[in-house]
């Protein structure tokens, strides 16, 4: 799926993530162009051909991207780690910032723009019967989403829905953008270059080889 929306800001950005799907948007030519895929497993092989989408849709060559704006969670470890890749590869090819955002403020952003609402709770499916969960009280003086609580892991079982919950069934390319063109117009900082997993996982590194008494 590939559609264009009013871009924000002045400066071309990339952005990728793969928290929930695989989501790839660009802010060029005066549009942001994005290109989604909903299967939560095949990040790996949407990812190249998403990009080549909103290059093509654009018209932009992946020289002019001025900076790669990054999700880094929460999410799950398999799939949060290839967008993660993707965007590392891209920023250091092209010689380009990595700009670390988290898909929960990306969601929470757009809620908390149209003014609907004073408060946002964004909540996402973590597998193994556990949600990723966090908190937002309006947006700050540079319009960027207020977090009060998490992001945290929570069992499915002891959530309690409230009034204002957001489930985003992708993180949004062009809330990814926003979110971006207002920290860089604002000089806030970014995210730390990490991924927010909230669990460790599946796959350890193994431990050192144990010793053999004789």
């Amino acid at each position: 799926m590939t559609r264009g929306v009013r871009r924000p800001g002045d400066r071309v950005l990339l952005a990728i993530d793969t928290a929930i799907g695989t989501t790839v948007a660009l802010a060029a030519g005066g549009r942001v162009h994005l290109a989604a895929s909903d299967d939560p497993r095949g990040h790996a092989e949407a990812i190249g051909e998403l990009l080549a989408e909103v290059f093509r849709a654009s018209g932009a060559a992946a020289g002019d991207v001025e900076g790669v704006v990054v999700g880094v969670g929460p999410g799950p470890f398999t799939g949060l780690r290839v967008g993660i890749a993707a965007a590392h590869a891209f920023a250091a090819g092209r010689g380009v910032p990595l700009l670390p955002v988290q898909g929960h403020d990306a969601v929470a952003l757009q809620d908390l723009d149209r003014g609907a609402t004073a408060s946002v709770r964004v909540v996402q499916d973590a597998r193994r019967r556990e949600l990723f969960v966090t908190d937002y009280a309006g947006l700050d003086w540079a319009g960027i989403p207020q977090r009060v609580a998490g992001p945290r892991l929570v069992a499915r079982d002891g959530h309690v829905a409230q009034p204002g919950e957001r489930w985003p069934e992708r993180i949004p390319g062009d809330g990814l953008l926003a979110l971006a063109a207002r920290k860089l117009a604002a000089g806030s900082p970014f995210e730390a270059d990490r991924a927010v997993y909230l669990r460790a996982p599946d796959v350890a590194a193994p431990g050192a080889p144990k010793r053999v008494s004789t």
